[in-house]
């Protein structure tokens, strides 16, 4: 015990709170310190999803202009996810689809699945030596369809400003389920801009279209804000090891994501 501190959310922790007003009123909020510079916003009431991230007090992710928006607010048909679609650091993406909306064996699936709009229905935090480990259970179940449960543990360290998602789906169901997954990762204003430096492991590279093909030379550079601009998606195979970065050489900072393989 630390003889300097009278409790230990001085140095690190996790505290809920709810938002008021707004879209995203009622919304559950944890917000979560190491005390070594890292802090995460899980959005208890969005899959658990991480909807901001800082290093010292500086914005590391993306925030669109939906704001927060409570899953009262969702609406699947075709890409009205888009109105919801808060980005933030994290968006889970699933499980029943990934991309845009489709009929899929006859059975309409939105655009990027619900998994994201749906609140955690158990959830608890706690220390475990050097780390601080959320958990979260999010159900996407339908009566005479699918009974999925996405059970979610983030493990944030204590000694270094790092941490981990372990995500694992459990079919509680009675019949084999297709299971389609995203981790939709936004990276933002300040860490991104037109001389951010991106690095990818990956061994081969596609355009997602025709205009993105005419650019695919230049997948890695950013460019500055345009108006009407059209974005430019890409597939990137990594056959060995999944590992992408930023880096902003203005702020002398960066950040990394590596991708294990599934078990």
């Amino acid at each position: 015990m630390n003889p300097y501190i009278g409790h230990e959310s001085q140095i690190f922790g996790a505290e809920e709170h709810r938002l008021t007003g707004g879209k995203g009123d009622g919304m559950r909020l944890l917000e979560v310190w190491n005390g070594k510079g890292l802090e995460l916003t899980i959005s208890l009431d969005r899959a658990a999803d991480i909807s901001r991230l800082r290093f010292k007090g500086m914005n590391m992710g993306y925030f669109s202009p939906c704001g927060y928006v409570a899953p009262s607010y969702y609406d699947r048909r075709e890409d009205h996810f888009l109105k919801s679609f808060t980005a933030g650091f994290l968006t889970t993406c699933g499980l029943e689809s990934v991309g845009v909306p489709c009929i899929d064996e006859g059975e309409s699936v939105p655009m990027h699945g619900s998994i994201s709009n749906t609140p955690a229905s158990y959830y608890y935090w706690r220390k475990e030596d050097d780390e601080l480990v959320i958990y979260a259970e999010i159900s996407d179940e339908t009566i005479f369809s699918r009974k999925l449960k996405l059970c979610r543990e983030i493990r944030i360290s204590l000694q270094e400003n790092t941490f981990r998602i372990h995500d694992q789906i459990q079919n509680e169901g009675d019949r084999t389920e297709p299971v389609e997954i995203l981790y939709h990762m936004n990276m933002g204003y300040p860490i991104l801009d037109e001389d951010s430096k991106i690095t990818v492991s990956s061994e081969h590279v596609r355009p997602r279209n025709q205009h993105a093909a005419e650019d695919i030379e230049n997948w890695m550079h950013m460019e500055k804000p345009q108006p009407g601009y059209e974005e430019r998606c890409y597939y990137h195979e990594c056959t060995k090891k999944g590992m992408a970065s930023i880096y902003q050489p203005k702020l002398k900072m960066g950040l990394a994501l590596d991708m294990l393989p599934f078990r």
